[in-house]
């Protein structure tokens, strides 16, 4: 298995805080954001970055003791941005991709979410999952895609940013997909479907593969205001 974490992206909405320095690299108590989940990764880690912080990235790694490398996607604004599915591509692209994946989004701070029980609910369905939070709150529910499951876990229904959520399960940026899914990913990039949120894969293919939710507790962050930021900040400190 690799993982590929997806940091390409340009933190607009934490100006002035990610002007000149990734989102993923602030710090959220005593650790940077991405720490959070490296931490708990021994096997090798590509990071997808942008033209503008991968030198950013290039420092950081070399402060880590794991087998990191970054991947610069060349792009250099808010608006050409490849978005989360086209990062994705790119590295599965570049490196050549023909194993499991794990794909994280670099934004996501937690604190009981264990990446080990995630991979042995994989091996469990040996079919691509996805790690899904009750968010308890239906107007938080709005900002994110919004899940079913039935009895198996399996997802029956899967909307994106619903005006009127039915639920407050939420999608979270946590996947493993098996290598057999790798040829969808690229089925997707013909598509003129959207490449920005890694979620649009999930709402695409559930209803024709199984895909699996899988529940975790505690507390988790999707960073990407600076209210979030300051709450995060303030609880785990």
């Amino acid at each position: 298995m690799i993982t590929i974490i997806l940091a390409a992206g340009y933190g607009t909405r934490l100006y002035p805080l990610t002007k000149n320095k990734p989102k993923a690299l602030l710090q959220i108590g005593k650790k940077p954001i991405i720490n959070y989940i490296t931490d708990q990764i021994n096997h090798k880690i590509l990071i997808v970055t942008n033209q503008r912080f991968y030198k950013h990235f290039l420092k950081w790694a070399k402060t880590q003791n794991k087998d990191i490398e970054i991947i610069n996607d060349k792009t250099t604004s808010n608006e050409t941005r490849l978005g989360g599915i086209g990062d994705l591509y790119l590295a599965i692209k570049e490196k050549n991709i023909n194993e499991d994946i794990l794909v994280l989004g670099s934004d996501n701070v937690f604190n009981k979410f264990d990446i080990k029980e995630f991979i042995n609910f994989y091996k469990q369905k040996n079919s691509p999952v996805i790690a899904l939070y009750n968010i308890k709150d239906l107007n938080l529910a709005k900002l994110y895609g919004v899940i079913k499951t039935n009895k198996n876990k399996k997802i029956i229904s899967f909307k994106e940013k619903p005006e009127f959520p039915e639920s407050t399960l939420i999608s979270t940026c946590f996947y493993i997909y098996p290598k057999t899914f790798i040829k969808n990913i690229i089925n997707y990039m013909n598509t003129e479907n959207n490449k920005d949120g890694p979620g649009y894969l999930i709402q695409h293919y559930y209803k024709k593969l199984p895909i699996y939710g899988f529940e975790f507790q505690g507390l988790w962050f999707d960073i990407g205001t600076i209210e979030q930021y300051k709450k995060a900040n303030e609880i785990f400190k």
